[in-house]
């Protein structure tokens, strides 16, 4: 229970917006903290040594509706974000000059948006997930789209890198499906994930890896967050029953609050994860969750976000809510833990970050 005394549990810095906050992560070295929000606009803090002070301010190209994703390359020289777009932009962020790439995907739909991004430990490729249900990897150095793949049957909300290695890509679905993928043995004609994780009753929201090419986590619409081990996949009797759980939802979570009946506690036929946790509200947009930091907190424990304007923490291994931070009037979509200071900033629909 040591660690418990170590979480976050005050306000120490707020900043207030005009319009809705979607995004909002730390750089991998927590030096940088990067901010998206509906007025188009990214900013940019400097978070080193203590600070939270405004950096940057960068106007967004080519928005339709709101920036949707964001993330920093590794080495925090630049950064990606996404919208209802054809294109991910790249956009540096060092020194007062200012770039801006737009990366072409060449999608095939006329209405295209890339719901999830993540850059490759070594920032030369680009992973994507679409709403035309595909994933995307994009060379940087070719400067071309280099991978696409029929993944899955609905949008793609979620991606991310498995490890370091960079080889081992998860992906995460409307079809209530995480599915498993290796680049080593990927053919684009004839694309066959190495493994189906099934178990959630509705959409996938989002993926976060816990880095070492075995375990994720994944948060759903159906309102839960499933731990999972990529060494035990699902049986086909599992993937019929997901399938079959989520046609017979017939509740949007955009604007409607969820159903007693969605809320089935008894496991899925074939559901192979390893745990679940409850007690988080995921409506109204594509809520994060993610793993504790590994040099402050040993990844002890999963944070989310939480339609109710919360921040919820829960321990790995038992499940139980070890705390609820609340500061927000309305939905927090994102949250991000800087990797080695026990600091937090959650991102809300409020127009606000804390």
């Amino acid at each position: 229970f040591i660690w418990i005394h170590f979480l976050p549990n005050h306000v120490v810095y707020k900043d207030t917006y005009q319009q809705k906050v979607f995004c909002g992560v730390y750089s991998d070295e927590g030096n940088m903290f990067l901010s998206a929000c509906q007025d188009q606009n990214i900013r940019l803090y400097d978070t080193s040594r203590g600070r939270f002070t405004l950096k940057k301010t960068v106007k967004a190209r080519d928005v339709g509706w709101s920036i949707l994703d964001v993330c920093f390359t590794p080495d925090a020289h630049c950064v990606l974000y996404s919208s209802w777009s054809d294109y991910i932009h790249v956009c540096s962020v060092d020194g007062d000059s200012e770039t801006h790439t737009a990366l072409d995907l060449n999608p095939d739909e006329r209405r295209f948006c890339v719901f999830s991004l993540a850059a490759s430990t070594d920032g030369k490729e680009i992973l994507g997930g679409a709403n035309d249900g595909c994933l995307y990897v994009f060379d940087r150095e070719q400067n071309k789209r280099t991978l696409k793949i029929d993944a899955h049957e609905d949008d793609v909300n979620a991606v991310a890198f498995a490890d370091s290695s960079s080889q081992l890509l998860f992906s995460g679905s409307d079809d209530a499906l995480c599915k498993v993928w290796d680049r080593r043995t990927l053919r684009e004609d004839r694309p066959q994930p190495v493994g189906h994780l099934a178990g959630h009753r509705d959409g996938i929201t989002f993926i976060h890896s816990k880095g070492d090419a075995r375990y994720l986590i994944s948060n759903s619409k159906d309102q839960t967050i499933k731990l999972w081990d990529v060494r035990k996949f699902s049986p086909k009797e599992g993937l019929a029953a997901s399938r079959l759980a989520v046609t017979q939802q017939n509740w949007d979570y955009r604007w409607q609050q969820v159903p007693q009946r969605a809320l089935k506690r008894h496991k899925l036929s074939g559901d192979t994860s390893v745990m679940t946790y409850r007690g988080h509200g995921v409506l109204h947009t594509l809520i994060r969750c993610r793993f504790s930091p590994e040099f402050s907190t040993g990844q002890k424990f999963i944070y989310t976000g939480c339609s109710t304007g919360k921040i919820i923490i829960y321990d790995v291994l038992t499940g139980s809510i070890v705390s609820k931070l609340s500061n927000h009037d309305a939905c927090v979509r994102d949250v991000s833990w800087h990797p080695y200071h026990n600091n937090m900033v959650s991102s809300s629909v409020s127009k606000t970050i804390v």
